[in-house]
């Protein structure tokens, strides 16, 4: 009797370590695909008169901006909902695809003005700069698994504060320079280190395309800002 139960126990944890390797490359792979998705849609969104038009209309006032913000956390919101979903996976599917297109439109203006201004190399490079900071975040979390999903509160906190800075800089008309660039970078990485602790501990195995939009969503907020850092960068240059 004695002697089946180490077999017993060692079938339960290799078949729940296997469930997880699981759930982690599908994570991953969604992820691949949601950034491949949105590249593709940043290509043919410059095919279209949208940036010049975004650009237009974020001319008109000041205020523009605050409204493309404020629309864009109301859909990124209702579709992490829906990726969260646990009746369907249509609906996860559903959530994820709504998340990249939204991203894909917001960040039209950003990556108009960074080829207007320095050319598509600073785009690449800030692609890559993400890219490799990224993967160090990741082999991070995964060679030392250390848990860093301590850093939940101190991000939904730092996070209402970005956006109540965010929310003045547009009401009072004052820049944002590379130091708040600088510093939500930092934050972006730690908001990696915190979705990759869960995708480790603790998203369910059927939660990867709810796991693959968070980790999305951090990623490209971390190439949102490394981009502006490098348009500062060369623009003083």
């Amino acid at each position: 009797m004695n002697s089946d139960t180490p077999y017993r126990l060692n079938f339960d944890s290799t078949t729940v370590a296997d469930a997880r390797a699981g759930f982690i490359r599908r994570t991953y792979a969604h992820l691949a695909g949601a950034i491949l998705a949105f590249v593709v849609l940043e290509a043919l969104l410059f095919q279209t008169a949208l940036p010049e038009a975004m650009m237009g209309l974020l001319g008109t006032s000041r205020y523009s901006w605050l409204i493309v913000l404020l629309a864009f956390m109301g859909i990124s919101t209702l579709a992490d909902n829906w990726a969260r979903s646990s009746t369907s996976v249509n609906m996860q599917y559903v959530g994820l695809g709504l998340y990249v297109v939204a991203e894909a439109i917001i960040f039209v203006p950003l990556l108009y003005l960074a080829q207007y201004m320095c050319g598509g190399q600073v785009i690449l490079s800030a692609g890559l700069i993400t890219l490799l900071l990224f993967a160090g975040l990741t082999y991070t979390v995964f060679t030392t698994k250390k848990d860093f999903t301590f850093l939940g509160g101190f991000l939904k906190i730092s996070f209402f504060v970005v956006l109540g800075i965010i929310v003045a800089s547009v009401l009072f008309g004052f820049n944002l320079g590379l130091i708040f660039s600088g510093a939500m970078v930092i934050l972006a990485s730690a908001s990696i280190l915190y979705n990759t602790s869960n995708i480790v501990r603790v998203y369910g195995e059927n939660q990867y395309v709810a796991a693959a939009l968070s980790l999305f969503a951090s990623v490209a907020l971390l190439f949102w800002y490394v981009l502006r850092i490098l348009m500062g960068v060369s623009r003083r240059s």
